[in-house]
Parts: structure tokens; sequence; C-alpha cells
């Protein structure tokens, strides 16, 4: 890119941010905060499932309890283990359905329109996840019960190629749509991603960006150093992955690269964080010959439950990778850099997002193992250009303004508020 347009992408950036702060401003200064609120919050899965997804809506749900506000999710029932109907986490109540079919990820609970609509009943504003397949029924069941509905995008959906994905694709683009033209606002991880998004680049003008709340402890050094131990060979570094081993997020990648990491660095090992036998996804069983060619390179952790172990585990690495060929943003990548790791991450629209903000970290060519290999060889190389401390990150992506966006959205948009 010329000297030139890099100037005018620059200000192009720099204006958006001052009109995003411009609109959040005077939302915050028009909303009467004295007004305890019910919000109703309607997504899939919530906790105990752990993505990106269920993490943010957690945090946000039991951060408007401890400011005071009363919360109910209304969510599917993936597993019989779970408590059946109604149940309390840490002040949010559940409001659990049979979901008797099961469709890839998805789920239908005949018993959603009745529970959505007493849940509506009671609540000031709705809080919808997006993409879900009751995105439309509950705009619907809004606009009848009165309510508002903020919707927060966590990313288009990618499917693979063939003519059923079409039509479930098109299928879920238009319930989208019948929401998002109904819809007060509309919130996105960030404005680099909401103008490449096919799902929100038409309705702009509802967007508000808004950076996911990313909370994760400091971690245990000498925990860390002890792990760090255990996977070592010799001196060599350690590379992390942290996530599922799925197709979208690309772990053939990350393993790829490390034919270029190896010829600089022959002890690098390649350690992964999260679930990589999944039911609903084969790309454990197609990357088998993959897996075994790299051998003693590979550690599988599973799935790390607790937080402080994360946190731990990013400690433990000296650079993380996330070779994913869609993202909207990736939590994991502030969660590492709180814990003071780099990144390499794709050069895509809103996963870019974190490491262009900080400079902690690169970016590789989506795709391109040899790019992502060469990413890694930089930072590994020169570790100290990309370290940035805890409090520089937290004051990029801030918990409290994240916060304090919904919660200004939720009263804005709010029943006593227009009553």
């Amino acid at each position: 890119m010329d000297q030139p347009a890099t100037m005018q992408a620059v200000a192009q950036v720099r204006l958006h941010h001052m009109l995003d702060k411009a609109i959040m401003e005077n939302l915050s200064d028009s909303v009467d905060r004295s007004q305890k609120l019910n919000i109703a919050i309607f997504l899939l899965y919530y906790f105990p499932h752990r993505t990106g997804l269920t993490l943010h809506v957690q945090s946000m749900a039991e951060e408007m309890v401890r400011r005071g506000h009363d919360v109910t999710v209304v969510t599917a029932r993936y597993s019989n283990e779970l408590p059946r109907d109604e149940s309390t986490h840490n002040g949010v109540r559940i409001v659990r359905l049979w979901a008797p079919i099961k469709l890839s990820r998805g789920m239908i609970m005949p018993a959603f329109p009745w529970a959505a609509y007493f849940a509506m009943r009671q609540a000031d504003v709705v809080s919808i996840h997006t993409p879900m397949l009751e995105t439309a029924l509950v705009s619907l069941i809004a606009l009848i019960a009165g309510v508002n509905v903020i919707a927060t995008h966590h990313g288009d959906l990618v499917l693979p190629n063939g003519l059923l994905n079409r039509f479930i694709r098109g299928t879920m683009f238009m319930l989208y749509k019948f929401m998002a033209q109904r819809a007060a606002r509309l919130t996105a991880y960030s404005r680099d991603y909401a103008e490449n998004s096919y799902y929100l680049k038409p309705f702009l003008d509802k967007v508000i960006p808004n950076y996911p709340p990313v909370e994760i402890p400091e971690p245990d050094q000498a925990a860390a150093a002890e792990m760090r131990r255990s996977w070592q060979k010799a001196d060599g570094p350690i590379i992390g992955y942290a996530g599922r081993f799925v197709e979208e997020k690309r772990p053939d990648l990350a393993i790829r690269a490390m034919e270029t990491v190896l010829k600089k660095y022959p002890d690098a090992r390649l350690v992964f964080a999260g679930e990589y036998d999944i039911p609903y996804e084969g790309t454990w069983q197609v990357q088998q010959p993959l897996v075994k060619q790299y051998g003693d390179t590979l550690e599988f952790l599973g799935l790390l439950k607790d937080r402080q172990a994360l946190a731990n585990f990013y400690a433990a690495c000296d650079v993380i990778i996330l070779p994913s060929d869609t993202e909207c943003f990736a939590l994991v990548q502030v969660e590492a850099m709180l814990c003071g790791t780099p990144m390499v991450m794709s050069n895509i629209p809103g996963g870019r997002v974190p490491v262009k903000e900080t400079g902690m970290g690169e970016l590789a060519e989506q795709g391109n193992a040899q790019s992502f290999g060469e990413a890694l060889v930089k930072v590994l190389d020169n570790p100290e250009k990309y370290i940035k401390s805890r409090e520089e990150i937290e004051s990029v992506f801030s918990f409290k303004k994240t916060m304090d966006t919904y919660e200004s959205l939720f009263y804005t948009y709010a029943r006593s508020q227009r009553g």
C-alpha cells in the first residue's frame, strides 16, 4: 500500500473511533441510571459450555447482576447432565429448555416461543446473541411483548460448500435480517469486522462497535514454569494453540507452520489446549496423518476448564498461534496478551484487531502455512519487541468500558426509559 493510501486508511480508522466514541457518550448522557433493569438474554449455549461466545455472554450477564440488575438467560439444555428448567449461577437466572432435535451445532427447542414470551413480559430490554436459529422468532415475540432488542453479533455463519449448507446459510441470514431490521441496535466486536461482515454491513447505521469482555487471572509463574518444563525439549521454544481442533480454526496450518519453525528451532514444540475429538466435527480424524507425521513435536492437553490453568498455559508459551480462516475477534488473543504472551494471527477482518491495536504480535497471510511459520520465527527471534504490560493491554481492551457500553445501550432502549 502506498503512503497516501496508508495515511487515508489511518485517518479513516481515527474518524471511526471518534464517531463511535461520540455515539456512546451521547447514549451515556441521555439515560436515567437510577432504575434497576430486568434483562432477558437469549442464546443457544450457555455456562458450563465454554467458547468465546458463551464466555462473552456469561461475563456480561454476571456483571449486569453485580451492577444491581435482574438477568434471565433463556438457553438450550444441551446436555442431560444439566439441571432441568430453572437454576441460578452467580446471580443469573438460567432457564434451560428441552432440545430433543440436534442439527450439527444447532438444536430445536419446542418450548422456546412460550419461554421467550414469559421472559419478555417481565423484561425491560432483550439481548440476543447471533447467529441463532430463533432470531426472527425473538424479534417477533419482542414486538408482541413491546420490548426492544439489542443484538450482539458473534460471527457470520460460514459453512462448507454444498446445496444443503447453502440453503442453511441463506435461511439463517434471512431470519437474521428480519431481526436486524427491527432491532434497536446491533453491537459488533469491532468496526473492522462490521465493515466486512455480510451480516452487519447492510445495517452499519445501527451498529455500535464494542470490544468483547475479557477477564483472566494473572498467571502463577511457578506453575507456568512447571508446565513449560513438562513440555519442553532441551531449551526449545513452546508455541501454543488455544481453541477447538475444528476446520474453521485451521489447526492443520498451525501444524504445517512447524516445518518452517523447526528449520530455525529444531527443538520447538506445539502445544494444543482445547477440545480436539469433537462429536459434530471430523477434523481430528481427517488430520490424523498430519498429526502422526509431526509426532513428538505436538502435545494435546484437552480442554482447560479452569481459568487459572488457562492463564498458566498462556504464560508457559513463547507465542500463541491462531490461524483461523474466520474470526470476528478471538478472545484468546487478548487473554494471551494479558498473560504476557504475544500472538501470531491471520490477517483477517476482526481477527487482526488485537494485534493491530496493541502491536503485541504478528499477522500472517490467511491460509498460508509458510507465512505463519515465518511470523512465528520473527516473534521467537525478537520476543522483547512484542511484550506489552498487562496495564497497556487493559487500557485498550477495557472490561469496564465494554460493560459501560452494554449498560448504556440497555438503559437507552429499556421499556422504562420509553414510558
